[in-house]
Order: C-alpha cells, then sequence, then structure tokens
C-alpha cells in the first residue's frame, strides 16, 4: 500500500518538469549573471526572464521582484528592512497574534530594539477585523504586516480591506504570501499590497528559494552587504538553477490554477463528508468561507495530537500537528490558543493538506483511515 502524504503546506514534492529546467543551470548555462562575457549575459538573460514571470504572477513590475532563499529571508528583509528605513517617521509597527514565527521573530527583534509591536487579535475562526487595524495606526505607526492566508488552519484574512486602509493612512502593508501564493488568486496593485513575501517550495519547486515583492519606491535598508545584485538590495550571487526552478513552477501553477484550485477545494470537503458520514466527532478549525482550499485544521476531541500522527504514519498517512517550523515543540500551536481557549480542542488538532500528486482515491482512503483511529482511540 503506497504512503499518501497530506503535508503539503510544510512542503510540496518537487515536480520532474521544475528539475529538468533546472538541470541545464548546473551543467551548461552556469555563468554568473553578474559577468559581462557571454556566458554571464546569457545566464543574466535568464534570470531576467524569471523575474518578469513572477511579476506577471502577481500583477507586478520586472523590478520589483527581488530574489531570496524563501520565505523566511523574504518576511525578514521586508520587515526588518522597512522598518530600519523607516524608523525617522516612527516607530509603530502592526501585526497579528497568527503570524508565521518568520514575522512574529522578525518583530519581537524589533521590539528588542526600541520598536512597539501591537499584536492583534483574531476571532474563532483566525480572522483579523480590518476594523481593528484602522483602530490600531497611530501618528508613528510605519508598518502593518498581516498575513494573507494562515499556514496552519487555512484561515485568509481581509488582505484587500487592510490594503485600502493602509494606503490611505500612508502606512506600509507587508503580507506574508507563502502559502497562498499558487492557491487564490493575488493582486498586489489591486490589493494595496507594498511588499509581499513567497517561497519556491510551497509551489512545487525547489528549496531554499523565494522572492520578495517590493513597491516601486519602497525603501529597505539591506540585510546582507557585498555585491550590488538584486539592484543593491540583496547581496550574493543569485542561485539561478533554483530561480529557474522555481520560474517553471511559477509557470505550471499558472497554466493548471482553476483545476488546481477546485481539485483542492474538492480534496478537502470530500474528507470532512467522510468525518460526517461516519459519525465521528470532529471540529473544523478556520473559516470555511475565507479559507485556502488545501489547508484543513480538525480537532478530533477525546484524542491527542501524539496518537494521532503516529497511527497515521502507522496507515503511512503523512499529515502534521501545525507548522513544519515548530515541530517537536511540546507547546500548543500559537495560532490555535489565539483563536480560542479549549486546551482539548488544541491538542487534538490535526492539519491535513492537499496538494500535486494527491487523488481523491488517497483522499477517501486516509479519511476512512482517519476514522478507524479515531475510532478506536476514543473507545478506549
Amino acid at each position: 500500500m503506497n504512503a499518501i502524504y497530506l503535508d503539503h503546506a510544510a512542503t510540496s514534492p518537487t515536480r520532474e518538469e521544475v528539475v529538468e529546467a533546472m538541470v541545464p543551470y548546473f551543467t551548461t548555462q552556469y555563468g554568473n549573471p553578474s559577468s559581462i562575457h557571454q556566458f554571464g549575459r546569457n545566464t543574466r538573460q535568464a534570470l531576467d526572464e524569471a523575474r518578469r514571470v513572477m511579476a506577471a504572477s502577481i500583477n507586478a513590475s520586472f523590478n520589483e521582484i527581488v530574489f531570496t532563499s524563501g520565505g523566511t529571508e523574504a518576511d525578514n528583509m521586508a520587515i526588518i528592512g522597512a522598518a530600519l528605513a523607516q524608523q525617522n517617521k516612527g516607530k509603530h509597527i502592526i501585526t497579528s497574534k497568527v503570524e508565521h514565527h518568520a514575522v512574529l521573530h522578525a518583530v519581537e527583534y524589533l521590539e528588542d530594539n526600541g520598536f512597539e509591536v501591537t499584536y492583534l487579535p483574531v476571532d474563532e475562526t483566525g480572522r483579523v477585523r480590518p476594523q481593528q487595524v484602522e483602530e490600531a495606526i497611530k501618528d508613528d505607526t510605519i508598518l502593518v504586516t498581516i498575513m494573507y492566508g494562515n499556514n496552519e488552519v487555512g484561515t485568509l484574512q481581509p488582505i484587500q480591506e487592510i490594503g485600502a486602509i493602509t494606503s490611505e493612512k500612508d502606512v506600509l502593508f507587508h503580507t506574508d504570501a507563502v502559502q497562498a501564493y499558487g492557491s487564490v488568486m493575488i493582486d498586489v496593485k489591486h490589493f494595496g499590497i507594498d511588499l509581499m513575501s513567497i517561497s519556491s517550495h510551497k509551489i512545487n519547486g525547489p528549496k531554499g528559494n523565494g522572492f520578495l515583492y517590493v513597491r516601486d519606491g519602497v525603501r529597505l535598508e539591506p540585510r546582507a552587504f557585498g555585491g550590488e545584485q538584486e539592484r543593491k538590495r540583496r547581496a550574493g550571487t543569485e542561485n539561478v538553477p533554483g530561480i529557474m526552478g522555481m520560474k517553471k513552477a511559477v509557470e505550471l501553477i499558472q497554466e493548471e490554477k482553476m483545476d488546481r484550485h477546485e481539485n483542492l477545494k474538492a480534496f478537502k470537503q470530500r474528507m470532512l463528508e467522510i468525518f460526517q458520514e461516519e459519525g465521528i466527532e470532529y471540529i473544523l478549525n478556520g473559516s470555511i468561507e475565507y479559507s485556502l482550499p488545501h489547508v484543513l485544521n480538525v480537532s478530533f476531541p477525546g484524542t491527542n495530537v501524539e496518537s494521532m500522527l503516529v497511527n497515521l504514519d502507522l496507515s503511512r498517512i503523512a499529515a502534521s500537528s501545525g507548522s513544519a517550523c515548530t515541530a517537536g515543540s511540546i507547546e500548543p500551536s500559537h495560532v490555535l490558543a489565539a483563536m480560542f481557549e479549549d486546551h482539548e480542542r488544541m491538542t487534538s488538532a490535526i492539519r491535513f493538506s492537499f496538494g500535486y500528486g494527491n487523488t481523491m482515491e488517497e483522499i477517501e482512503r486516509a479519511a476512512n483511515e482517519t476514522v478507524k483511529i479515531v475510532k478506536r482511540l476514543t473507545s478506549m
């Protein structure tokens, strides 16, 4: 019996087409893109084309894309870089309690260095209200950073409404779209986004690659010093093979976005249908109306995370209890703790996340195995 991978929110398999696109840039197209000879010029041309593809996917301009090593670097570069560059205007930052740790630890660093941070609460579905953002903005507020879609429960934030508020107040708006990119339509211009973080390995691209959208005119204090790559915003020779793999991954998700969205949504609905049909007790964590199509977080009262994950693994099903970045932590998820106070609900929550390579047959098998495990554990 084949193993079933339902942890795509942690990382996704790299597609064969992506690997094929990378190979020439290891073997024959190996020039440094900063070199002026033909080897360098050929690589620079490929890099420029990749930048155009990334920009077009979010309705940005060519020069607004900065290649990074992934979502964490993009978040840090956006938040710390923008805060340091704007500190003459103020030192107040607004974020939410359910952000990824790449954001939370970045703002904590700024707090330790004299900045003030407001952490907005969320409702039981994990959403921030736009009114909360507006009320939290002060004269010295320089940055709002609210994630696009939550990596643990899948809740989508009211990005367009927040963007309208920050645009009117002349406050920079950053969003961590690592989990949302490729699953929902994103238009940075229409949504009033100034800075946005993306990661390649969440969309079937290679690990160690990502990009940061930086709206033209937004100043960033660089976090790395050396050469003049990325228009002096990020020193260091670009990871050309990885960027070319990311480019191919972006092209594929753009071509397949409609079918992808519908398939992922159907997987989530079918799993919940089976839980319902089999009569097991479960609680959906997150939002039905405002949700990423590929993330499903469910609590099973009467069970615990450790037993569930061990039994799922023995059944050859890979799921998780939340962010892979906090694997091994004995503390309940900070996301679930911000959403509700029910300890049992927090400690019995499992995240299933779907993606490339999954089939409806796999989803049904995984759901039925989950039902068997829940019934066995709750009867003990």
